[in-house]
C-alpha cells in the first residue's frame, strides 16, 4: 500500500512532504537529489527498496524544498535552509534519536546535521556522496552534463538518468528522466544547484560523532569517485567504507542486495547494542549520573552571536566526549550547553568529572595567555574561557528507549545547577560509594533543591592538582 503523504512546516515557513513506513527504530531516508515521494512508488524497484528498508525499522522519506510534493515556489536553498527541511520532519514526528541516510547532493546536508545534532543521530549513512561539490563535479563528464542543463532540459534529464542508472538501463532510465522533469522545474533546479554547489562541509567532518558508513559503487560515473569516498571515510571519526561493485548510482538498481546487506549489518550493530544497554539499567542496577552545564551560556550567545558561541560550545562538547570515552561513560543526551551521562561505577564517574575540569582549566589557561585554540577547533574560535558546572548522584534510574528517568536523574540535575563554574558537586550517596578511594571532599552542608521536600547533603569534590 502506498504510504500516506503528510506535511511538516519548516521554521522559515516551507511545507515539506513526507511519509513513514514500518515500525521500530527510525531511519530517515533523505532525498538523493531529484525527488518525488509519490511518483517513486510507480517504480517497482524503488518500491521494493523502501519496503525492504522498512522491514526492520520505521522508514521516513521526504521531498526537499522545491521538489516533488513539497512547496515549489522557493528561493532559499543554502545549507542552513536544507537543514531546516530535515529538522521540520524530525520535529513533526517527535523523533528523539534516529539513523540518517543521505546521498549525492544531500550528503553534505546529512553531515552538517549530524555534526550539529550528535544527540539525535545514532548512525550516519552516506551514499555516493562528498563533503563539497567541487569534489564531484570537476570531471569533464560532469561539466558536460551541467552545460546541458542550461541548454536543453529534456536531453539533460535523459542524460542524468542514464548516467545515474547506467547506460544500459533503457526503459528504466527513460522513466526516471520523466520523474526528474516532474520533480522540479528547470528554473528551480538551477536555483537549487547554484546554492547547493557552494556547500562545503569539509570542516565539519571531524565533528561527526555518530558511527558512519560511507557507501559507494566503484563504477558510478556521476557519483563520488573512489578516491573521494575514501577521503570522506578517512576524515570522519569512527567511519567505515563499503565499496560495492556496479555502475548504477541508484541503490535499488544493480546489486541491491549487497547494498541492503551492508546497511542492515551496520544498523543492526546499533540495534543489537540497545538491549544490552537496557539490561545494564534493569531494576536493581545502580548507576552514577553526571550532568555538565556551561555557566553563562545564554550571555555568551548574546555577546558573541550564535555562530561564534557554537565554536566555544563545541569545545565543551569535545572535552566532555573525550573524557567520557576515556573513563567508560555513556552519553545519554546533550542539551546544547550541557550533557547527561551514566556510569556503572561511581569511581569512574568521579575520575571522569575531575578529568573534565582539569581539561577545561587547561583551556582557560590558554585563553588567558592568548594562545591559539587547540587542534580540532576552528582557527576563528573566540578566545573565551569555558566555566562548567558538574553534578553527580547515584541511584537506580528508569530506562525508556535511550533515555534515563527518575529521582536519581532529577537529583543529579539539581545538584549540577547548584554548582559554580569550575566546581564538581556530589551527593552523599556518591561520596559513600567511593569511600577509601582517595577522593577529597569538602562538606557543603544541607542544601535545599528545587522539587525536593527535604534538604540534600552536598559535597564539593576537590580536583585541582597539588601545587
Amino acid at each position: 500500500m502506498e504510504p500516506r503523504i503528510q506535511y511538516a512546516k519548516t521554521s522559515d515557513g516551507v511545507s515539506i512532504a513526507f511519509w513513514t513506513l514500518g515500525e521500530g527504530t527510525p531511519l530517515i531516508h533523505m532525498p538523493l537529489g531529484f525527488s518525488h515521494t509519490q511518483m517513486e512508488w510507480q517504480f517497482p524497484e524503488c518500491r521494493g527498496w523502501y519496503e525492504r528498508l522498512a522491514e526492520k525499522r520505521k522508514l521516513v522519506r521526504y521531498d526537499g524544498r522545491g521538489f516533488g510534493l513539497s512547496e515549489r515556489d522557493i528561493t532559499e536553498f543554502r545549507l542552513d535552509a536544507q537543514v531546516l527541511d530535515l529538522e521540520a520532519v524530525v520535529d513533526r514526528l517527535g523523533l528523539e534519536r534516529f539513523a540518517l541516510y543521505g546521498g549525492f547532493i544531500l550528503g553534505p546536508v546529512a553531515i552538517a546535521y549530524a555534526a550539529r545534532h550528535p544527540e539525535r543521530v545514532s548512525r550516519l549513512l552516506l551514499w555516493c556522496s562528498w563533503a563539497r561539490a567541487s569534489d564531484a563535479y570537476r570531471s569533464p563528464q560532469a561539466q558536460t552534463i551541467i552545460t546541458l542543463r542550461d541548454k536543453d532540459w529534456e536531453i539533460y534529464t535523459e542524460t542524468v538518468a542514464h548516467t545515474l542508472m547506467g547506460w544500459a538501463a533503457g526503459e528504466q532510465a527513460r522513466r526516471y528522466a520523466a520523474l526528474i522533469r516532474e520533480s522540479c522545474t528547470p528554473e528551480m533546479l538551477q536555483a537549487a544547484f547554484s546554492a547547493i554547489n557552494q556547500i562545503d562541509v569539509a570542516a565539519l567532518l571531524s565533528q561527526v560523532s555518530a558511527p558512519t558508513l560511507v557507501l559507494d559503487r566503484r563504477e558510478v560515473a556521476a557519483g563520488a569517485r573512489v578516491s573521494v569516498a575514501r577521503s570522506l571515510a578517512s576524515r570522519i571519526p569512527d567511519a567505515r567504507l563499503a565499496l560495492l561493485e556496479g555502475a548504477s548510482g541508484i541503490p535499488y538498481l544493480g546489486d541491491m542486495e549487497s547494498v541492503l546487506r551492508a546497511i542492515d549489518e551496520f544498523l543492526g550493530e546499533g540495534e543489537e547494542a540497545a538491549p544490552a544497554a537496557a539490561q545494564a539499567s534493569a531494576a536493581g542496577a545502580v548507576h552514577t549520573i553526571l550532568f555538565t552545564d556551561v555557566e553563562g551560556s545564554t550571555a555568551l550567545t548574546q555577546r558573541l552571536g550564535d555562530a561564534k558561541a557554537r565554536v566555544v560550545l563545541r569545545t565543551h562538547e569535545r572535552i566532555v566526549r573525550e573524557a567520557l570515552k576515556e573513563h567508560g561513560g555513556a552519553e545519554v543526551k546533550t542539551m546544547g550547553d550541557g550533557f547527561m551521562a551514566s556510569f556503572p561505577s561511581a569511581t569512574r564517574a568521579l575520575e571522569c568529572a575531575i578529568a573534565m575540569q582539569r581539561a577545561f582549566a587547561t583551556w582557560d589557561a590558554g585563553v588567558g595567555a592568548g594562545l591559539a585554540p587547540p587542534e580540532g577547533a576552528a582557527s576563528s574560535a573566540p578566545t573565551e574561557a569555558i566555566r562548567v558546572r558538574i553534578g553527580l548522584n547515584a541511584g537506580e534510574p528508569i530506562r525508556e528507549e535511550e533515555d534515563l528517568f527518575g529521582t536519581a536523574v532529577n537529583l543529579a540535575a539539581r545538584i549540577a545547577a547548584k554548582a559554580e563554574g569550575g566546581e564538581i558537586l556530589a551527593s552523599d550517596v556518591v561520596r559513600q560509594l567511593v569511600a577509601g578511594k582517595g577522593f577529597l571532599f569538602s562538606d557543603r552542608g544541607d542544601v535545599a533543591l528545587r522539587g525536593f521536600e527535604d534538604p540534600v547533603r552536598l559535597y564539593e569534590v576537590r580536583w585541582q592538582e597539588p601545587v
